[in-house]
């Protein structure tokens, strides 16, 4: 497994948007979302059945774009494997991810079954 190197560990402690790409019958489909690094993982959660959600269950391999808020030529890629996919702590991990983006808790929940997907990096690489 491949590791984010500590010069570019912060950018997973900002704000900072990730471009989520799963393969969608053969195509690309990338989606922005909320991204945490938990040191081994990269994780994102979603709902279950949205779009990504079916792409991954589908075909685990995605790539994962991470900017730099504040340097936009500074930025984090990588290519890996959804190794879990789980419910278990997921609304506290939305809430979690929510806070850190928003401020507060999550307030789009409804009826939504939420899932952490953690992924495994196989090739990691870096600009800035």
């Amino acid at each position: 497994m491949a590791q984010i190197p500590d010069s570019h560990k912060d950018i997973f402690e900002k704000k900072s948007f990730a471009h989520f790409a799963t393969i969608d019958d053969d195509t690309p489909q990338v989606t922005p979302v909320w991204v945490e690094y938990d040191g081994e993982y990269v994780l994102i959660n979603s709902a279950k059945g949205r779009k990504k959600d079916r792409n991954v269950r589908d075909n685990p391999e995605v790539a994962i774009s991470v900017q730099d808020p504040d340097n936009a030529y500074r930025y984090v890629g990588l290519q890996g494997k959804v190794v879990e996919i789980t419910e278990e702590g997921a609304v506290d991990h939305i809430n979690k991810l929510s806070r850190k983006y928003n401020g507060r808790d999550y307030p789009w929940l409804g009826n939504d079954i939420r899932v952490i997907y953690k992924i495994a990096p196989t090739r990691v690489w870096t600009m800035g």
